[in-house]
């Protein structure tokens, strides 16, 4: 027992060092190439810190472990809103000035009922995967279209800030471009092994194992990343990089892990995970969007964020327990 344990301790040290080193030089080397800061904030990075989700869940789909993978999306996307965003905003409030962050809410809302959707026969397919990834890749080219329409929005301006602040020679971007990707593979392999094997040790389901622990520690680079943007007033990017990275969870990572092995859903997935992550994207869009105004999250509402996620895993815990 003492290896597995190890095994989930040093995957998820390196796999936290590795996605940071890998968003750093992925964000370097798209500025080198000369892509907008606007873009960078929204593909590069938004969807860069979900690479810990995507490397994860496509080992535990290849070994034959696809709740694994699920609870992995899905318990990142809740951790994400409920800890990330709830913790960043108490913190230090987080104001909500970019138009693009503002449009990618509501659709992160209606993916999430995708998600509901294809749930509901109890299986994520091969075809439901081709539809997320199909979503996934206009998502993606609407995204481009609008940033490249509207380059001066506060998401470009905050991203080019911490560029500027931080800034790699193009060698070194490839570098740790190189040198992350590769760790964040190994990583991840060492993860899924650790982890399925403690979950069969103590009787645990491999769900509840992706939505605590290994969601945990793959949400780690965007608690990071979003506290530091909003300590620096850089709240568009805070939010920026929790919307970007749960749009990239619910279709890139599940659509992949599904291409790779269809997932049996389990029942407490659309009774239980899932309605969890309706809940706080749906609280998320209600409290940042800004009706008629520009929207905020204030620190209430962060505690308000950080009691649902205390509350939702005091829950899986019983359920373990029990």
């Amino acid at each position: 027992m003492l290896m597995p344990i190890l095994a989930i301790v040093l995957g998820l040290a390196v796999l936290v060092w590795s996605a940071d080193k890998f968003v750093d030089g992925a964000a370097a080397t798209a500025k080198h190439l000369g892509m907008p800061s606007i873009l960078i904030g929204m593909v590069v990075v938004g969807f860069g810190t979900s690479a810990p989700e995507m490397t994860v869940s496509a080992f535990a789909a290849w070994e034959g472990n696809p709740a694994l993978a699920l609870g992995n999306a899905y318990g990142s996307n809740t951790l994400n809103i409920a800890l990330i965003l709830g913790l960043t905003a108490v913190l230090a409030t987080i104001a909500v000035h970019s138009s693009i962050v503002r449009k990618e809410m509501p659709i992160l809302l209606a993916v999430t009922l995708l998600a509901g959707w294809q749930l509901w026969d109890g299986e994520i397919s091969r075809n439901d995967a081709i539809v997320l990834l199909l979503v996934f890749f206009g998502i993606v080219g609407w995204s481009i279209y609008s940033a490249m329409r509207q380059r001066q929005d506060s998401l470009g301006e905050e991203m080019a800030a911490e560029l500027a602040e931080h800034p790699l020679p193009l060698k070194r971007a490839l570098l740790w471009l190189a040198i992350g990707l590769l760790l964040l593979i190994i990583s991840s392999r060492i993860l899924v092994w650790g982890s399925v094997s403690v979950a069969q040790a103590f009787g645990v389901s491999d769900l509840i194992i992706g939505l605590t622990i290994v969601a945990l520690g793959t949400s780690l680079p965007e608690l990071a990343s979003s506290i530091m943007a909003a300590r620096k007033g850089e709240s568009d990017l805070a939010l920026g990089n929790i919307v970007g990275s749960n749009l990239f969870n619910t279709l890139a990572v599940v659509g992949i892990a599904g291409m790779i092995a269809p997932i049996t859903v389990a029942e407490e997935v659309l009774t239980r995970d899932w309605p969890v992550m309706l809940t706080v994207t749906f609280g998320l869009f209600i409290m940042a969007y800004g009706f008629k105004k520009q929207g905020h999250l204030t620190h209430w509402e962060g505690s308000v964020l950080l009691a649902s996620y205390v509350a939702y895993t005091g829950w899986l815990i019983y359920v373990v327990v029990s």
